[in-house]
């Protein structure tokens, strides 16, 4: 954590100069830009992945015909052809997935009161009037309209329109890409995700709401990547 909190202050000096008080949140900004840059080739093998299932559907298709009345042998059925063909049905998750020990590193981070045995300095750090290390419930006690309260507000409006745009992207992908086969939905257990996939990214509304204004910080920046790198990778 101590090595963690270092890279963070040094990124926030190297940063100062032209941030400001605002370094540290400018650090958090590019430091989640490195994590999604060193990610980026497991979301295009992932891209290519979903071309690759959208590719088997007409063979998919005929083993439901082959297997419709048994599930357990299309199942297997399908896990072959994936094997077959090298495709892996959960490949998408790994981008996902890697991001998460980053995420909960910068959330502790910024809830720790220490580290190392040493006061914990980042929390002194802002995004222009709202404290990195404190919450959207804590910019409420100086009002809506207070400058933390304003500061949440500028990324509420961010995340929605990130949000909104994902929507129909996801929309738009799902219209093209026809929706797993039953078999494969119950193989790899997708069906339920696959209906509230286009909501999902209105979730970040309410991470952001309750976590450290760092850790937004973080979610809002790689939500945002993800949108675009599906937008460039999908098209």
């Amino acid at each position: 954590m101590s090595v963690f909190a270092h890279l963070v202050e040094e990124l926030a000096d190297l940063l100062q100069p032209l941030f400001g008080a605002s370094a540290a949140a400018a650090a958090i900004v590019l430091f989640t830009a490195l994590v999604r840059l060193l990610v980026h080739p497991l979301s295009r093998a992932a891209a290519r992945g979903q071309k690759a299932r959208t590719a088997l559907q007409p063979k998919i298709a005929e083993l439901r015909k082959k297997h419709g009345r048994n599930p357990e042998k299309l199942q297997k059925a399908v896990l072959e052809l994936h094997a077959e063909e090298k495709v892996s049905p959960l490949a998408g998750c790994l981008p996902g997935l890697l991001q998460v020990p980053a995420f909960f590193l910068l959330y502790h981070l910024f809830s720790s009161d220490t580290i190392g045995g040493r006061a914990n300095e980042l929390l002194g750090h802002q995004l222009f009037a709202a404290p990195l290390g404190e919450r959207w419930v804590d910019a409420l006690q100086g009002g809506l309209l207070d400058g933390a309260g304003l500061v949440y507000a500028g990324l509420f409006v961010v995340v929605a329109g990130v949000a909104a745009f994902s929507y129909r992207l996801s929309k738009r992908m799902m219209a093209v890409n026809p929706a797993l086969p039953a078999g494969e939905e119950q193989m790899a257990g997708l069906g339920a995700v696959t209906k509230v996939m286009p909501f999902m990214s209105f979730f970040t509304l309410v991470t952001v709401a309750v976590v450290p204004l760092a850790a937004a910080l973080y979610v809002v920046t790689s939500t945002t990547w993800s949108v675009v790198e599906r937008a460039v990778l999908y098209r």
